[in-house]
């Protein structure tokens, strides 16, 4: 039997890949703070909901203008 684990949190370069951006990008994103994340260690990790909400913000800016 095969089971699919889902990630818990991504890495910057699992996110860029997902939002295809370069990994530079998501790194500025996560600098400027437009990108949540936290340190675990000497990794830094992105939850899910945190891209889920970047992308809402998004497009709630291009709705706004």
């Amino acid at each position: 039997m095969t089971r699919h684990l889902t990630p818990r949190w991504y890495s910057p370069a699992e996110v860029a890949v997902l939002l295809g951006f370069g990994l530079s990008k998501v790194k500025m994103k996560i600098a400027t703070g437009e990108l949540r994340s936290i340190k675990d260690g000497k990794y830094r990790r992105i939850l899910p909901e945190w891209v889920d909400e970047y992308i809402r913000d998004q497009v709630d800016r291009q709705e706004a203008a």
